[in-house]
């Protein structure tokens, strides 16, 4: 299975996710502010990264953008996860270099489906 970098403040998300794709093979691990998740990203290098949108020091969104915009970390698949769905985010999420978008609270089969589909078109997993 996969290394999965799951960037989430949120420490009752933290759990449930990890826990869950943890028992189903995966390994997980975890950054709790956008910066953190950049910095891990970069030195870890994980096979994908789940990106909360929502988060302190910088948001999801210029993480990702930060991400992408690095040779070492622009091939890693971005799933950007948001308790707020608004209309249009998915679209800026996009557009910030995510390569997929859910929601919160987390319909695990559909995002199980969304992370094999990303991890096979990347070639990781």
């Amino acid at each position: 299975m996969a290394r999965i970098l799951y960037v989430e403040d949120n420490e009752d998300n933290i759990y449930m996710l990890t826990n869950r794709l943890t028992r189903r093979g995966h390994e997980m691990m975890v950054a709790r502010d956008g910066r953190e998740g950049v910095d891990m990203a970069r030195r870890e290098l994980p096979a994908l990264i789940l990106m909360d949108l929502d988060l302190p020091v910088i948001d999801g969104w210029e993480a990702t953008r930060q991400l992408k915009a690095t040779a070492e970390t622009r091939h890693i698949p971005v799933i950007a996860l948001s308790a707020h769905a608004m209309s249009g985010d998915r679209e800026r999420a996009i557009a910030a270099g995510c390569d997929d978008y859910d929601t919160k609270p987390v319909e695990l089969p559909r995002l199980l489906e969304k992370i094999g589909g990303l991890l096979g078109a990347a070639g990781n997993g």
